[in-house]
């Protein structure tokens, strides 16, 4: 069976004047209009395709590229509003509608919004909803301490940022482990730091000596771009080493560290020294 809302590689079953037929499973026939029809397409062929609902209810395929698909967490345009809901922008031929009752605050038009897209069970077919608890949980824990993740930002606390950590769970990313403003929706690469009981603490970048090298690198070829000698040292303001070099003071005295007991470097009064052959 085809799954709604997905990317589904389908087998071509005839030609038409109109489009291609695809075989949607237990006798169920798809259309594939005639102005989505990749050149050269034949009978028996297979095509991964995007499935949806029409206007009237029929199972369409399409070439198109969904802004995103079922289960996605994605930040959408919103195009109308009606006294019922939203139409978001799906990059296809349809939008996808954002009932009222998913909406967390007020919509406007030409805003962007983070949503979930989900089959609603009543209609069958793909909806949105700002209301991110149908999807994001805790209480099941998928992802253990110095795995890699994505992270999405969602919005400022006290403390930090809450981010969404891989469409799946909640996190905490603490101040001190940010040197620069991070925008709501913005998705960086990080690692979890801890987790106690239900809660995740996560860091951007990369764990331990994987990250120490990686950093101890980019310090490598700073140094020299800039005849061998850099005026930054351990007495540097954090914002000042993050400006220059995009990392944090601590992840910057690691690398340092690291050059200078392998013999790379030599730290004087005022900066960092690279060490000649």
């Amino acid at each position: 069976m085809v799954e709604v809302g997905k990317y589904n590689v389908l087998k071509v079953l005839k030609k038409v004047d109109f489009g291609f037929y695809l075989d949607g499973g237990d006798g169920q026939e798809i259309l594939l209009p005639k102005r989505f029809v990749p050149e050269g397409l034949q009978e028996d062929d297979e095509l991964e395709v995007f499935i949806y609902h029409d206007n009237e209810g029929k199972l369409i395929a399409t070439t198109q590229k969904a802004n995103g698909a079922v289960g996605d967490i994605v930040e959408m345009e919103v195009v109308s509003i009606t006294p019922h809901g939203a139409f978001l922008d799906w990059g296809i031929m349809k939008d996808v509608f954002l009932p009222l009752s998913q909406q967390r605050s007020r919509i406007y038009k030409g805003e962007r919004y983070l949503v979930l897209l989900y089959i609603d069970q009543v209609t069958g077919r793909v909806t949105a909803t700002e209301k991110l608890g149908k999807s994001i949980s805790n209480e099941v824990i998928t992802v253990n301490e110095g795995d890699e993740i994505t992270m999405r930002v969602y919005h400022q606390t006290e403390i930090g940022y809450k981010v969404i950590i891989n469409n799946a769970h909640w996190g905490v990313l603490h101040y001190s482990d940010v040197f620069t403003d991070l925008d709501n929706n913005t998705v960086v690469k990080g690692y979890v730091k801890t987790i106690r009981d239900k809660d995740i603490d996560v860091a951007i970048g990369e764990k331990g000596y994987k990250r120490i090298s990686k950093e101890a690198e980019k310090v490598l070829n700073l140094l020299k771009e800039n005849d061998g000698y850099l005026p930054y040292h351990d007495k540097s303001a954090p914002e000042d080493i993050y400006d220059f070099f995009a990392m944090s003071k601590k992840a910057f005295k690691m690398a340092t560290g690291s050059l200078y007991k392998q013999k790379i470097i030599n730290f004087t009064k005022t900066g960092i020294q690279l060490i000649e052959d």
